[in-house]
């Protein structure tokens, strides 16, 4: 079903080639042919640098929803900014529900359509289509790049290059920078087959993600589409597929296009965005992964993670051990020892589900959606404890859906119809009971995307499932089962295409795009403050590790909560206060305290507190702070405000052994952190309370150096330790120097 080649690859006339082979077969150097490769050229179109392994990209376009633009656009104004001078899409499809904050929610969306006539932007209001729904019908086009501040920013199959970062990213967008990376690793991805009726896109993403992300065999890479099973997939099953590809931990992903693709453009009255994209003959490829789609099963990611994946006729051949498996996860993960067992919803040997969802930008297609219609029509899911509730993707998608009658067999079956919200994947939407099971199209299952608060000991589960096989167990009344089981199934065919008709969209979009009003009034709730001062890097730095994570990896969800805290992020400060609440609810006290100690030094303050905590050192010359130990950190969500609120709180430094994404390094670095690393065997077991001296350390970011002798200090005594800064560009330690983004663009706007 699923090969990987992990050397280098040749694709010539069809056939593949081993690297080692391509000097017998006549074929250029690795160097030369990678210039084949669809994302080579993407890549090169939008590079200023003229360096073609040091990349300085320009966007075609960028995207935010409503938990981000406010902490972007206020960066980009303190630093500057006076209008946007790209299309700037502001979706409002994450704080659309929510109404914890009280008005704070719409108070934001007032924000952002003042800041789309100020600034001269495209508004989309809530309830009008999920954002990256929105930019794949308005804005993905052959050889296009575009930016979005989610970390589901992939419109590949329409052969656009996109990627989500962090807001500190886009902010530099606004500020007329570029983004700078060096030149990635292009993996091609090689379909053969077509799917079984029954098998969904969600099947085809587990099997990519549970195949590669253990390993990070695609880390930071482009994942390429290519091959003959292309052809075989409805553009809509290609999206599904291309957006979970951020699971993998990939950089971004793009596909070769053909007549399947012009015709959904044209669909959505943008023809002249096609772009035929094929490979090179002759295009060399880092990596290489064979796919028979025509092998795929149905499939389960079990809880915490997507790449948790099995084939759902494993799941139920081995029930007893994966759910004890959940059970101990649970406990470690979530630090609940007496959670309700999983083992429970076996009965009569089969395993019984709560809730079904279907949402979203990986859900909430046309296509997937006609597909639960059609096994759901004139039947009934129950009126037991199971239920089952359906989001599409935009309104275009609800239109054509409602015409059609699917929305009307839905409901007649007794599933809910909601709006175009984004809420299920993050834990403000559908929440399930206590001890509840989900099974859901939508994009992550990480601890307590379902809504989970194990502090208060409420703890529910999300599994991951195509919609196919939702709907199926949907019509079993909750008992798990694949589509694949049943015999009613229609096959998912390339030919699918849904009439749109965006007239919802022209009736209530704001389109300002390029059109600023420099008079309008930006208006701004009493939630929206500006970002906190920030100090530059003092000479040396003591820092307390508040926080010590030995997890193997760590998410973004882990560091900063999702669901209910996303209310409060267009306030800085107050959304600080929720920074690891669910790993280590310490955290917060133990920062605030050291930057009450850090605030008094620089006061010029003498205190016997201020004298301990320096512990002999200078007070003049050394700076106080805390930092995080993780093994791991940053998998997950492109949200700045992992690293943003750890540095309101007075956070200096990250030390780990590995980024988990290349996106939660940058964050880091853009709020000041210092993004450092350990090597590989070094022991560190510090915990909460030991310091860390890292002396000379401005000197040593200014001249460039990558090794930083530090000693740890604790009840231990005091180990000497090697920390590094390596592959930090001259920019990144600029603002490493200054303190955050913001502090250095502001300086430069103002020289």
């Amino acid at each position: 079903m699923l090969n990987i080649h992990s050397d280098g690859m040749y694709l010539r006339g069809g056939a593949l080639i081993p690297a080692a082979d391509g000097p017998a077969a006549g074929l250029p150097s690795p160097a030369e042919a990678k210039k084949g490769t669809i994302a080579y050229r993407i890549l090169q179109s939008h590079n200023t640098s003229g360096n073609s392994d040091a990349l300085e990209i320009t966007f075609d376009a960028m995207a935010s929803h409503d938990i981000t633009y406010v902490g972007i656009i206020q960066t980009a104004r303190a630093s500057g900014m006076r209008a946007f001078p790209l299309p700037y899409v502001l979706t409002n499809c994450h704080n659309s529900l929510c109404a914890v904050g009280g008005t704070i929610n719409e108070d934001d969306h007032v924000f952002g359509l003042s800041a789309a006539k100020k600034y001269g932007g495209e508004f989309v209001p809530a309830h009008q289509a999920v954002i990256h729904s929105y930019m794949r019908e308005r804005y993905a086009g052959g050889g296009k790049m575009i930016i979005g501040s989610d970390s589901h920013t992939r419109y590949g199959a329409y052969g656009t290059v996109a990627i989500g970062e962090g807001g500190p990213e886009l902010a530099r967008q606004l500020l007329k920078k570029t983004y700078n990376i060096a030149y990635p690793k292009v993996i091609a991805v090689y379909l053969t087959g077509a799917p079984r009726p029954g098998v969904g896109p969600q099947d085809v993403a587990l099997t990519l993600i549970g195949e590669t992300f253990p390993a990070g065999i695609v880390k930071n890479a482009v994942l390429e589409f290519i091959g003959p099973g292309v052809s075989a997939l409805a553009m809509e099953y290609r999206n599904g597929i291309d957006v979970m590809t951020t699971e993998t931990a990939c950089l971004s992903s793009v596909w070769q296009t053909d007549e399947t693709v012009r015709r959904a453009l044209a669909s959505y009255g943008r023809a002249g965005a096609y772009q035929e994209l094929l490979p090179a003959d002759g295009a060399y490829y880092d990596k290489l992964i064979e796919l028979d789609l025509s092998k795929v099963e149905p499939m389960i990611a079990l809880p915490f993670h997507p790449s948790n994946a099995f084939t759902i006729a494993n799941f139920k051949a081995n029930l007893t051990d994966l759910l004890h498996q959940v059970d101990m996860d649970t406990e470690k993960q979530l630090g609940v020892k007496n959670a309700p067992s999983l083992l429970s919803k076996i009965k009569d040997g089969q395993f019984c589900v709560d809730q079904g969802v279907i949402a979203g930008c990986s859900g909430g297609t046309y296509q997937n959606l006609m597909r639960a219609a059609d096994i759901l029509k004139s039947h009934s899911t129950g009126n037991g404890a199971f239920w089952l509730s359906c989001y599409p993707g935009s309104m275009p998608v609800m239109q054509a859906l409602t015409k059609n009658g699917a929305i009307a067999a839905l409901m007649s079956a007794g599933t809910s119809i909601r709006s175009c919200f984004c809420g299920p994947c993050f834990g403000a939407g559908d929440v399930p009971a206590n001890g509840a099971f989900s099974i859901r199209h939508s994009t992550r299952n990480f601890p307590n995307r379902e809504g989970s608060k194990p502090s208060d000991g409420q703890v529910s589960y999300v599994a991951l499932m195509d919609a196919r096989s939702i709907a199926a167990t949907a019509l079993n009344g909750g008992v798990l089962t694949a589509a694949t089981e049943l015999d009613c199934v229609p096959a998912d065919t390339a030919e699918e295409l849904y009439e749109f008709d965006d007239s919802s969209y022209k009736a209530r979009v704001y389109y300002g795009a390029g059109k600023p009003e420099s008079d309008a009034e930006l208006i701004l709730g009493p939630n929206i403050t500006d970002w906190p001062e920030q100090i530059a890097l003092p000479e040396n730095l003591l820092l307390t590790v508040a926080a010590a994570i030995y997890d193997p990896v760590t998410t973004t969800d882990e560091l900063i909560p999702s669901g209910e805290t996303s209310s409060y992020r267009s306030n800085p400060v107050r959304l600080s206060e929720f920074t690891l609440s669910r790993k280590d609810p310490q955290y917060v006290p133990r920062a605030k305290a050291v930057k009450e100690l850090e605030l008094a030094r620089r006061r010029g303050e003498h205190s016997e507190a201020l004298t301990e905590a320096l512990a002999g050192h200078d007070a003049a010359t050394t700076g106080l702070g805390t930092l995080v130990l993780a093994m791991r950190p940053g998998d997950g969500s492109a949200r700045e405000q992992a690293a943003s609120c750890q540095r309101v709180l007075g956070g200096c430094a990250n030390i780990c052994y590995e980024f988990a994404t290349k996106r939660y390094r940058s964050n880091c670095v853009n709020w000041g952190m210092l993004p450092f690393t350990l090597a590989e065997g070094d022991e560190f077991n510090a915990v909460p309370g030991d310091f860390i001296y890292v002396p000379d350390v401005k000197a040593k970011v200014i001249a460039g150096d990558d090794t930083f002798p530090a000693l740890c200090v604790g009840e231990k005594g005091v180990t000497p330790i090697t920390l590094y800064l390596k592959n930090t560009t001259g920019e990144e330690r600029e603002l490493l120097l200054t303190g955050c983004l913001m502090n250095h663009y502001a300086a430069q706007n103002k020289a």
